[in-house]
């Protein structure tokens, strides 16, 4: 019986900080056309490469003096999301997947806006590479990572149970836990600047196995 290995998206196969960078550009693009201004894009950046999240819009539209309401924030976080970003894989991720695909069944489960995620996947040209594909969006955000279902449907549409599958992420406070539950093999990448590289938690939540490129995959496999 094949094996499936089965990726996550941000911050696994790609760095997401581009695609936030592209997000700004597209945002900072459509205030200029629709608005006349006000610059955004390198306070926007400023802030996120601070360690700001969450509240930057209102941050800098605060910061340079504009009226707005909750309708405008919705605005241009919706342009934010439905941009057709410009990011590329990672090195180590473009090639693991030409070479594990090669040997293994491959799918990706990702989590996010489903409009956003579908642009991040059709920008980065990886669809056919993927036997299965999961946007847990498509369940609703209950259907987002630790719940089961787009683990099983990975195993559903790859027809497979779980001691066949093998898990590589970045997030050990969402991506493991249930996988492991199921029977999968979990691997966690560290990546130099990953978000959750230095976070801590309880051993149920972590990895089976944890990596510092994914060039190191063919080992644990």
């Amino acid at each position: 019986m094949e094996r499936v290995l089965v990726f996550d998206l941000d911050d696994t196969l790609y760095p997401e900080r581009d695609f936030v960078k592209s997000g700004f550009g597209a945002v900072d693009a459509w205030l200029h056309e629709h608005r006349g201004g006000p610059d955004f894009f390198e306070p926007a950046w400023r802030l996120f490469e601070r360690g700001e999240r969450g509240t930057i819009f209102n941050q800098v539209l605060d910061a340079r003096g504009v009226d707005y309401d909750r309708a405008f924030i919705r605005q241009l976080v919706e342009v934010y999301r439905s941009h057709r970003p410009d990011i590329q894989l990672h090195p180590d991720g473009a090639a693991a997947l030409e070479r594990l695909g090669r040997t293994h069944v491959l799918g990706l489960i990702t989590d996010g806006f489903l409009e956003t995620q579908r642009n991040k996947v059709a920008a980065l040209g990886i669809e056919p590479v993927f036997r299965c594909i999961v946007y847990s969006d498509e369940g609703g955000r209950e259907a987002w990572k630790p719940s089961q279902i787009p683990y099983r449907r990975i195993m559903d549409g790859c027809e497979v149970t779980g001691e066949r599958c093998i898990y590589v992420g970045d997030n050990p406070t969402k991506d493991f836990v249930t996988a492991k539950k199921l029977g999968w093999l979990t691997i966690q990448i560290l990546r130099s600047d990953g978000e959750y590289r230095n976070l801590d938690v309880a051993p149920e939540f972590r990895a089976h196995h944890r990596i510092e490129s994914l060039d190191r995959l063919d080992v644990l496999l």
